[in-house]
C-alpha cells in the first residue's frame, strides 16, 4: 500500500459501482479523494447488461414485491443476486486490465470499491429497501475491499434511504469551473429511472429529494408500444406532441406538493394516465411529464436556484432538457446546463458518488443528513468487508 495511505485522513483511490433504476447496465468510476473536499477524478467505464438479463431484472421487481424482510431472496432472487455479484466482478476486472500499466502506475493500487447493488425494492415508510449485491462475495472474487449496503444505517436512523449521492454533489460544487463558480444555489439533477435533486447552499447541508419519474415511465412506455427498450436521443417523441391534460394529471399527484426529503421506488408512478395516445405523443409527454416535475421541486426550495446541472441518462434525451431549460426561463429559475457543460462527466457521476461515499464510510464520515433523507442526525453508512483494508 501507497506510504500516503498508511492513515484514514490521507487521499484514497476508490473504484464505485452503479446499476441503476434504468437497469441497464454497471457504470464503474475511479476517483481519488479523501472523502470531503479533495476529488480527483479518474476514468470511467459502462458495462451493458444484455437484453436478456434485463428482463431477469425487469422480472425480479415483481418478484421482490413479496418480501418482508431485507435477507429474504424469492423465486430466481437468490439466483439473480449472484450473477450480478459475478457481472460486477468481471466489470472490475475488465476495467483494471483496460486501464492499462500507464493508468494503473499513475493511480496506484485500489484502496477500497464501493458497490451500490441493484436495487428490487425501496419501501422507505416501511423501513425496506433491498439492493441486489453480495459485497463479501464480490470481495472475495475480486480480493479488493467491499464498502457495500450504504442505505440501510440511514433507515435505521428513520432516513428514507436515498438519494445518497447529495454528499458527493456538494464537493463537485465547490470545485466548479471558474464560468459556473459562485453561482450559488447550485442545484444538481440525476435523470436516471427516477430523477432526484440536491440543492446546494453556498454554506450548510445540501438538501435532497426524489422528484418524479426520469425515464422510467419513458422507458417502459415505448418497451411497451414501440418494442424498443429506450427512446434513443429521444427520436420517438421528436415525432409527437405533449398532450398538456396528461402532464397535468401527472403532476396532480400527491407526491409533488409534499416537501423533501422524501424518496421513490421505479414502481411509485404507472402508465395509466397515459393509456390511449400514441407512441410518439407519449413519449413526448412522458419526457415532460420528468421535466415539468423537476421543475416543480423548485417550489421546495429555500431560495430560487442559480444555476442546474443535469447528469444522468436523462440528459440525452433532448426534449427533457429542451423543456427544463425554456421552463426554468419562463419562470426565473436560473440557468441549466448538462454536466459536461461544467467539465462534468454526467454518465459517471452516480458511480463517482459510490467511490467517493465508499471513502466516506471508511473514515467514518456521514452519508446522509436530516435535509437529504430525513434521517434524525447526520449518519454515516456501509459494510467494509475482504480485501487488504486500508
Amino acid at each position: 500500500m501507497n506510504e500516503a495511505r498508511h492513515g484514514l485522513d490521507s487521499v484514497l483511490t476508490a473504484i464505485g459501482l452503479m446499476s441503476g433504476t434504468s437497469m441497464d447496465g454497471i457504470d464503474l468510476a475511479l476517483l481519488r479523494t479523501d472523502g470531503e473536499k479533495a476529488v480527483e477524478r479518474g476514468p470511467s467505464h459502462f458495462v451493458p447488461y444484455d437484453a436478456a438479463f434485463r428482463r431477469r431484472i425487469e422480472d425480479a421487481l415483481e418478484t421482490a414485491k413479496a418480501i418482508v424482510g431485507r435477507e429474504e431472496r424469492p423465486g430466481d432472487l437468490a439466483a439473480l443476486e449472484r450473477d450480478i455479484t459475478g457481472r460486477h466482478a468481471d466489470a472490475i476486472d475488465g476495467f483494471l486490465r483496460n486501464l492499462g500499466k500507464a493508468g494503473r502506475d499513475h493511480w496506484g493500487e485500489v484502496d477500497v470499491v464501493g458497490v451500490h447493488g441493484q436495487t428490487v425494492l425501496h419501501r422507505p415508510h416501511l423501513g425496506l429497501t433491498v439492493q441486489l449485491g453480495d459485497g463479501d462475495w464480490l470481495a472475495q472474487l475480486t480480493g479488493l475491499p467491499v464498502v457495500y449496503d450504504m442505505r440501510a444505517n440511514d433507515m435505521r436512523h428513520g432516513g428514507q434511504g436515498a438519494p445518497l449521492v447529495p454528499a458527493y454533489h456538494a464537493a463537485l460544487a465547490r470545485s466548479l469551473p471558474e464560468k459556473y463558480a459562485g453561482r450559488w444555489p447550485v442545484v444538481f439533477v440525476n435523470i436516471g429511472g427516477i430523477s432526484n435533486i440536491t440543492y446546494v447552499p453556498e454554506s450548510g447541508d445540501p438538501i435532497a429529494f426524489d422528484t418524479g419519474p426520469g425515464n422510467t415511465l419513458i422507458d417502459q412506455w415505448v418497451s411497451r408500444e414501440g418494442g424498443v427498450p429506450y427512446d434513443a436521443g429521444g427520436a420517438i417523441a421528436s415525432e409527437g406532441g405533449v398532450v398538456s391534460r396528461v402532464v397535468a394529471d401527472y403532476l396532480d399527484t400527491p407526491f409533488f406538493a409534499k416537501a423533501g426529503p422524501k424518496s421513490l421506488d421505479r414502481n411509485d408512478f404507472t402508465l395509466e394516465k397515459a393509456e390511449g395516445l400514441e407512441l410518439a405523443d407519449g413519449a413526448r409527454t412522458l419526457a415532460a411529464v420528468s421535466a415539468e416535475a423537476i421543475l416543480k421541486a423548485a417550489e421546495h426550495m429555500p431560495e430560487q436556484p442559480k444555476l442546474w446541472i443535469v447528469c444522468g441518462g436523462g440528459r440525452k434525451n433532448p426534449h427533457i432538457v429542451g423543456d427544463l431549460k425554456s421552463g426554468a426561463e419562463r419562470a426565473g429559475l436560473g440557468e441549466v446546463i448538462v454536466a459536461e457543460d461544467a467539465g462534468l462527466d454526467g454518465d459517471a457521476t452516480e458511480a463517482e458518488a459510490w467511490a467517493y461515499l465508499a471513502v466516506r464510510s471508511l473514515k467514518g464520515l456521514p452519508l446522509t443528513f436530516p435535509t437529504t433523507t430525513g434521517c434524525r442526525q447526520a449518519v454515516t453508512g456501509g459494510i467494509l468487508t475482504g480485501g487488504r483494508q486500508p
